[in-house]
């Protein structure tokens, strides 16, 4: 499957809302019927979104929101809350973290879901291992994502319709790690959260990480990349 071509969307910083709506309708182009609908642009029908949230968001997955008392204790900290349609428990994504949302067809290649998040761990592998943290691992399920010691530096949450992904990641560059404090990351009791800046004691933004990662990306997922302008809205 070397070459197929993956539409790369650079959005930036932007609200953790506007980057779910891009990232639903490149989506939608694909996963409603398994196909590309029309499009009145010539771009490749995978599409991989990036952006860093601007603002701090607790997101709970299909395995369970906040009840209404924690939900306002949440938003008391100047916290949104959203509802993202994947798998896993609630989790936090804010300033400093890396959101890439790949729009891949497991079908067209050949990869079971099981498969895919194996190869989402695979491609954050590389990544910290091309910035020197060569210990970071990924672990057996339940205990998904990426991982230095007992601390996750990149959670994992995908969604699959029709064989067509959506959601990805989210990779802790320079977040804020005391969001994390007021939740259970993704339900998992007695484990802790990282960040690269963290252990590679400086300070590495989402913008030092994109190479890195799209070259990753490249590699895992034998594919070419096309730089496309911001879809806006």
């Amino acid at each position: 499957m070397s070459g197929l071509p993956v539409r790369v969307l650079r959005l930036g910083l932007r609200p953790y809302s506007e980057a779910l709506r891009v990232q639903e309708r490149a989506w939608g182009r694909r996963g409603r019927r398994g196909a590309a609908a029309p499009d009145p642009l010539p771009l490749p029908g995978e599409s991989v979104v990036l952006s860093e949230p601007s603002g701090p968001v607790y997101a709970g997955g299909l395995r369970g929101a906040p009840e209404a008392e924690a939900a306002e204790r949440l938003r008391a900290r100047g916290a949104g809350l959203a509802a993202a349609r994947r798998g896993g428990r609630i989790t936090f994504t804010g300033p400093g973290s890396c959101w890439p949302s790949p729009v891949l067809d497991l079908r067209r290649r050949g990869l079971p879901l099981r498969g895919y998040v194996a190869a989402l761990e695979g491609l954050v592998l590389r990544l910290c291992r091309r910035l020197g943290l060569a210990a970071a691992r990924a672990l057996p399920p339940p205990f998904t994502g990426v991982w230095m010691g007992d601390s996750k530096i990149c959670a994992i949450g995908v969604h699959c319709g029709n064989h067509i992904t959506s959601h990805g990641l989210a990779l802790n560059c320079c977040t804020d790690l005391t969001w994390f404090d007021h939740i259970v990351p993704c339900g998992l009791e007695g484990k802790g959260v990282t960040s690269l800046s963290r252990e590679l004691g400086r300070h590495v933004t989402v913008d030092h990480v994109l190479e890195p990662f799209l070259d990753s990306f490249q590699e895992v997922f034998e594919c070419t990349l096309v730089f496309s302008e911001d879809p806006g809205d």
